[in-house]
């Protein structure tokens, strides 16, 4: 699939753009593992207009019929009066019934194109799974150091970090951090929020934890990964609620169902939250530790742009999350994920894995997507070109700024000492009243 079939400012997943681009929407899901879907989506599409055509022809004959019928009675022709008003009559049972099949006609095709998955970008690398994700580049060097613990047993001998009391109150996959790695997490969170603020251009943003369908369908969550996220038995009139599983969900849909204007592009928003995952996905996966939590806190960045502006806000948006790396001295390497291994509504993903010397290995600590018109075109997001009529979907970005409970691990695993002390990197020394060393 080349970049002839679709550019990078495509109308993706229209229906119109389906019917003119069949194999194009064919390939592309193969390239990211998923069946084909371009004869289904098709023939669910024909059945719906040939139903509409249907429809508007009825329409049309019963008002052509209905203005006959005073013409017949003015003219005294009371035999082709009563005619017409029973054809009208069939026509009006005929047209309450084909609105209500042309409804579940729209809500079946809207359902079908709801579970495609965005459609790769031209230079995305094409493979099943992470295995085919190539490197991008990479920063500082591996740090040298014998019998290198993990954070859980660096934490546990500290006794500021309890496994065992936060299953006692929630279960699995909780953690409860106490007195310095309490501390150092918190400032992990201002560290970087201030970093983005001041020095990158986000806004800062508080916005709900809690959030109705419409706000995870627009970024992709739902229908798809409804089994990774945690839904309240609370429902409001309109929908149930939803514990944000990023604050991804809450920041991109600030601009659902609205027109802005190309002057206010780029808009870039950050938020410090936290983030609530079942990880139905990754059963018996990083069982110890907090590698993996159904509860952690995370820097979000979203930028909304215009579709001219989002493939240089992408290599952007990497570089501020690359400077928390950089601040902290933590050595990582940064990779282009494959068609196989993005997220649902991404177009292209970097994911920046951190060195952890206690596991000897690389680990995803920030992922920076671009998602095209993906999501807008799901909120009913769109901006005003300053040249031209009408308006335009815009793009959307997000990435993580970065996630502070892998943060936190990251920095006790490289700034660990031999006596099981944690050195405070320097970046974060402001942060913690100077506090050089947590032991």
């Amino acid at each position: 699939m080349g970049p002839k079939d679709i550019p990078a400012t495509a109308p993706m997943l229209d229906i119109k753009w389906i019917r003119d681009n069949p194999e194009a929407l064919d390939r592309a899901l193969k390239d990211r593992g998923a069946a084909p879907a371009a004869g289904s989506l098709i023939t669910l599409d024909e059945e719906r207009r040939t139903h509409i055509k249907a429809l508007e022809e009825s329409q049309a004959r019963r008002n052509t019929a209905s203005k006959a019928i005073g013409k017949a009675k003015a003219s005294g022709d009371e035999e082709t009066a009563q005619r017409l008003m029973a054809e009208v009559a069939d026509l009006k049972a005929f047209l309450q019934e084909a609105e209500s099949k042309g409804r579940i006609l729209d809500r079946a095709l809207e359902d079908a194109l709801a579970v495609i998955p965005n459609l790769p970008l031209d230079d995305v690398p094409v493979g099943p799974d992470e295995a085919a994700n190539a490197e991008y580049r990479r920063w500082g060097t591996k740090p040298t150091m014998n019998d290198a613990k993990e954070h859980f047993e660096l934490g546990e001998v500290l006794g500021q970090m309890d496994f065992e009391t936060a299953a006692r109150l929630s279960g699995s996959r909780f953690v409860v951090l106490r007195c310095g790695l309490a501390r150092l997490e918190r400032a992990l969170g201002q560290f970087m929020l201030d970093l983005h603020t001041t020095e990158h251009g986000y806004e800062e943003t508080q916005a709900p934890l809690l959030v109705r369908d419409d706000a995870p369908f627009g970024t992709g969550n739902l229908p798809k990964a409804a089994e990774d996220m945690f839904a309240t038995e609370h429902e409001t009139a309109e929908s149930r609620l939803w514990l944000i599983p990023t604050a991804e969900v809450p920041l991109t849909n600030l601009v659902r169902e609205s027109i802005l204007s190309e002057d206010e592009l780029p808009r870039r928003y950050a938020a410090l939250t936290p983030c609530f995952r079942s990880e139905a996905g990754a059963a018996g996966k990083d069982t110890r530790g907090m590698l993996r939590q159904h509860q952690f806190n995370k820097v979000e960045l979203v930028s909304i742009t215009t579709p001219e502006q989002s493939l240089d806000e992408q290599e952007r948006l990497l570089v501020c999350a690359e400077t928390v790396m950089q601040r902290l001295n933590l050595h990582y390497r940064t990779m282009t994920l494959s068609t196989g291994d993005m997220g649902f509504a991404a177009r292209k993903t970097y994911d920046i894995e951190v060195w952890l010397p206690g596991q000897a290995q690389y680990r995803e600590i920030s992922s920076c997507s671009i998602c095209g018109d993906f999501q807008a075109r799901r909120m009913k997001a769109r901006y005003r070109p300053k040249e031209g009529k009408g308006t335009r979907l815009v793009h959307t970005l997000n990435g993580s700024g970065v996630a502070v409970g892998r943060a936190l691990i990251a920095v006790m695993e490289n700034y660990q000492n031999p006596d099981g002390s944690i050195t405070v990197p320097e970046a974060l020394r402001p942060y913690m009243g100077a506090i050089e060393r947590i032991g």
